[in-house]
């Protein structure tokens, strides 16, 4: 196993028996001794929490007829200020998608009636897109709720760990990103990950 026998990096707390990663990483060292498993203690961690934090954000925006997907989209409108208008390009930035995604988030806000596109009159290939009072009603419904599910979902952690947390993670996402990423920086060959 290399750098950490234990295969729990140090972390366990009394009366803690592991995790999935953990009995992960006690397999590879049966069946491989000596194979260094340590970066898939933070790896395997971060796409199972992330699989969990998908989910219970998800059953959440779902009680407003929304999906996780739609909320970014109208956030992003509303974050961006009166008029709250932003070019599509814009948006596919914001949310680092690309634009047939965008789209097709679109598409299913607008037939809600919570954004509208209109053309912009100085350049006929780009469109604004803007949200709609209504959207914006929802939008201020949605953001209290939202947050008290994550306060909910990050409730095994003392205010000091999730703070110690979130500055790991952004030392993490700043060398993927870079600390002055234009478009959010997730990017493959060039081209938005979705």
């Amino acid at each position: 196993m290399g750098r950490d026998e234990t295969g729990d990096g140090g972390g366990r707390r009394p009366h803690d028996h592991g995790d999935h990663v953990d009995r992960v990483r006690e397999a590879w060292a049966r069946a491989w001794p000596g194979l260094d498993t340590s970066p898939a203690a933070v790896i395997g961690r971060i796409g199972r929490l992330g699989v969990y934090l998908d989910a219970g954000l998800e059953r959440a925006f779902r009680r407003y007829g929304l999906s996780r997907a739609g909320w970014d989209v109208l956030a992003a409108l509303r974050r961006a200020g009166p008029p709250y208008r932003l070019p599509q390009k814009a948006l596919m930035g914001e949310l680092m998608r690309a634009s047939g995604t965008v789209s097709f988030r679109i598409d299913r806000l607008e037939r809600a009636g919570w954004v509208r596109r209109e053309p912009d009159p100085t350049d006929g290939r780009n469109v604004f897109v803007t949200l709609t009072s209504e959207g914006h009603r929802l939008v201020d419904d949605v953001a209290p709720a939202h947050l008290a599910n994550e306060e909910r979902l990050l409730a095994a952690l003392s205010p000091a760990e999730r703070d110690t947390l979130s500055a790991l993670l952004r030392t993490l996402l700043l060398s993927f990103e870079g600390p002055s990423s234009a478009n959010g920086g997730a990017t493959e060959n060039g081209r938005a990950v979705d």
